[in-house]
């Protein structure tokens, strides 16, 4: 059966997945600006030629997964009722996940196809049939439970999460969206890996 895993989240050093005051400028909000300085160094070591495990976990991302599932924070840093559909993601036109990606929110709006292969599914219903409509769509592949912290947090919470490779990065944010959970004591540590800017838990059930 395919694997549900949170797959390369960040978090700082005081356990949030973010900061406060999220918004267009500030996708991470206050205090969380070099929260996923690891990423963008992996990134340049990429383009570069350059393999480190760093590296290898960007690569990992897309291995093997079929759909993905994101809270609404993740999609756009709009609140409440969507004014008009003009939002389209922070990812331009060609976003990076290639496959059927639910929005958990409460405010729905009509599917949004993108190109190379995303649809963005708008969905307020209960998680887990949430869950059910990505593994239909991931066709056997797995699902990323993307983030923020609160979407992972109700997984987690509901027993759902197979694996989570995460980084602990060497920033504190003081406030924001908490992250740790008593959940995360069903999982094991298997392997700690430091990376420029972060440290990676490979955590399994």
């Amino acid at each position: 059966m395919s694997k549900v895993r949170v797959a390369n989240f960040t978090v700082s050093l005081d356990g949030f997945g973010s900061g406060v005051n999220q918004r267009l400028d500030a996708p991470f909000g206050d205090r969380a600006g070099n929260l996923h300085e690891w990423m963008e160094i992996a990134m340049a070591d990429r383009e570069n030629g350059v393999a480190n495990p760093a590296v290898d976990q960007l690569d990992r991302y897309k291995d093997g997964v079929g759909a993905t599932i994101m809270g609404r924070n993740m999609f756009s840093p709009l609140r409440g009722e969507w004014a008009d559909e003009s939002w389209r993601g922070y990812w331009g036109d060609n976003p990076p996940y290639h496959h059927a990606t639910f929005v958990l929110t409460h405010h729905k709006r009509p599917d949004l196809v993108m190109d190379g292969g995303t649809t963005f599914h708008f969905t307020g219903e209960p998680i887990e049939v949430v869950l059910e409509r990505a593994r239909e769509a991931a066709d056997g592949q797995d699902i990323v439970i993307a983030g923020g912290a609160s979407t992972i947090r109700q997984y987690l919470r509901a027993g759902l999460i197979d694996e989570i490779d995460l980084f602990i990065a060497p920033v504190i944010t003081g406030a924001g969206e908490r992250f740790v959970d008593p959940a995360l004591q069903e999982f094991t540590v298997e392997s700690v890996t430091a990376v420029p800017k972060g440290t990676l838990f490979k955590l399994r059930r």
